[in-house]
């Protein structure tokens, strides 16, 4: 029976063939993959229990020794030492191209928002949800996704996405898939999760789960794979870049395009104020003719810790906050306004067949490399714990697609509306579940006073999708339900479901 895309395999390799073929398979593909002797790897192999050699046999087999020995080349060579000047480059970016929301003019938007609608339910678009981390950060022992973030209900991360998704749903009258992209660490628990609820009430077509890849860490000086353990690669996730590769391997950019899906909607986990699908940003993508275009909010000031989205030499791309020269930062236009404004928030939309297209190109998401003190077992079994970085990690970084394109286009939205992560744990300064839930709440707070709905100081407040997509369908919702001139006025934490 063949696999559907974005279906695990559940037969493990050691199911298929015999322990002296799979130590020749891993052999073979050592010796004629990898351009730096690994045959390290195998050192404990005789020590090993049948479960452990199968395991290490897939993450030796699973390894793209092409992808790799480029890395590693390039390491051992020293091309690693030729940094970005990334001074200079900033002195060269500009303000990108944008549509701002102090100069979009209403007939724009009323045509964005007619091309989104249109092509949301003729079901051209689909929704991936990147969500591969785990809430360490938060002194939580579970995927991200699962964390309680509803101001009122205390609905989890993964709710808050799926109920937003399934509100475009029934807006829009037409099937919206959502596709997951889990981490080696949340794949498991993350597919138990939604087995257990139902899929958050998602049809089972409609619901696809692709795990991210990973890649091995190397010593920086020999080009050595290292070992996390006797009977394990020290590997690492390969980065939310890792999308593009992996929805290839499981096959679901041609799922896609058989199912006549042309955009992506992208959005992270950590970001439960995404409207999912947001018509807009999809119908300005389409009708610009784009092929990844991103939401960004104004930052809050010069320095702010959020990658800058600018314009260099004709090409839109991010320089990560920590790249970016403060004497670059804070550079102003005429008004006084920041000329580097823009910061990203991790919602994007992506041409399917740009997508593919990148695919077969290397150079389309380059790896980024971070020298890192990474522990390690050597050959004779011995925990080395080095005090110095002494391996390479690599990753990719979706937003390193922009310059790729020809056409990209930035779309402005109001923070308030659009961004509030849950990156941090409590007392923190930013980012933390406290002022998620309090942006919750404040939206949707906003919602229901343009509607003339009168609510007392300090309440929470908590719309769910599916009764009140946007501000207009509450508005709409209120102005019908509504009997008596009268003021309605909550005063206690309300769930509007």
């Amino acid at each position: 029976m063949s696999k559907s895309p974005g279906e695990s395999q559940n037969r493990s390799l050691g199911d298929s063939i015999s322990q002296n073929d799979l130590y020749s398979r891993v052999a073979t593909h050592l010796a004629s993959g990898s351009e730096v002797r690994q045959e390290h790897l195998l050192a404990h192999w005789d020590r090993l229990t049948e479960a452990q050699r199968v395991q290490l046999g897939e993450q030796i087999l699973g390894i793209d020794f092409e992808i790799l020995n480029r890395e590693i080349r390039s390491v051992l060579s020293k091309q690693n030492e030729v940094q970005v000047d990334w001074s200079a480059l900033a002195m060269r970016a500009e303000s990108p191209d944008a549509v701002r929301l102090s100069d979009s003019s209403s007939e724009i938007l009323q045509r964005a928002d007619e091309e989104g609608a249109r092509a949301l339910s003729a079901g051209k678009v689909a929704m991936i949800l990147v969500a591969g981390g785990q809430g360490t950060r938060l002194g939580f022992d579970q995927p991200k996704g699962m964390f309680p973030i509803g101001p009122v209900s205390g609905r989890t991360l993964f709710q808050m996405h799926v109920d937003s998704l399934l509100g475009a749903v029934r807006t829009f009258g037409a099937s919206i898939p959502l596709l997951i992209m889990t981490g080696p660490s949340t794949d498991k628990p993350t597919r138990e999760y939604f087995a257990k609820h139902s899929n958050l009430g998602l049809g089972s077509d409609d619901l696809k789960f692709f795990e991210q890849g990973t890649m091995p860490a190397f010593d920086s000086q020999t080009g050595r794979i290292l070992m996390d353990s006797p009977s394990s690669i020290a590997l690492s996730p390969d980065g939310h870049g890792g999308v593009l590769r992996a929805l290839e391997k499981n096959g679901l950019l041609d799922w896609a395009k058989e199912r006549g899906i042309e955009q992506f909607f992208y959005a992270q986990i950590d970001n439960p104020l995404v409207r999912a699908c947001d018509p807009r940003l999809i119908g300005l993508h389409r009708v610009a003719g784009s092929q990844v275009s991103t939401q960004v909010v104004p930052k809050r000031f010069a320095t702010e810790r959020v990658g800058n989205v600018v314009k260099v030499d004709g090409k839109t791309q991010i320089i990560e906050y920590s790249d970016l020269p403060e004497s670059a930062a804070v550079q102003t236009l005429a008004d006084g306004s920041l000329k580097l404004w823009a910061g990203n928030i991790a919602v994007h939309v992506f041409d399917v067949a740009f997508l593919a297209a990148c695919c077969g190109s290397s150079d389309a998401l380059p790896f980024h490399r971070a020298k890192k003190a990474v522990a390690y077992v050597d050959e004779q079994g011995v925990q080395c714990v080095p005090k110095e970085p002494n391996a390479i990690k690599l990753e990719r970084f979706v937003f390193d697609l922009l310059p790729a394109a020809e056409r990209t286009l930035v779309v402005e939205v109001r923070p308030s509306e659009a961004f509030a992560p849950v990156k941090n744990a409590s007392g923190s300064a930013t980012d933390t579940p406290e002022t998620s839930r309090q942006a919750i709440s404040d939206l949707h707070r906003q919602w229901l006073e343009q509607s003339g709905v009168r609510v007392a100081q300090g309440v929470q407040v908590e719309i769910h999708p599916m009764w009140g997509w946007d501000a207009i369908e509450v508005q709409r919702k209120l102005t019908s339900d509504r009997r008596s001139e009268a003021p309605l006025v909550i005063e206690s934490d309300t769930y509007f479901t």
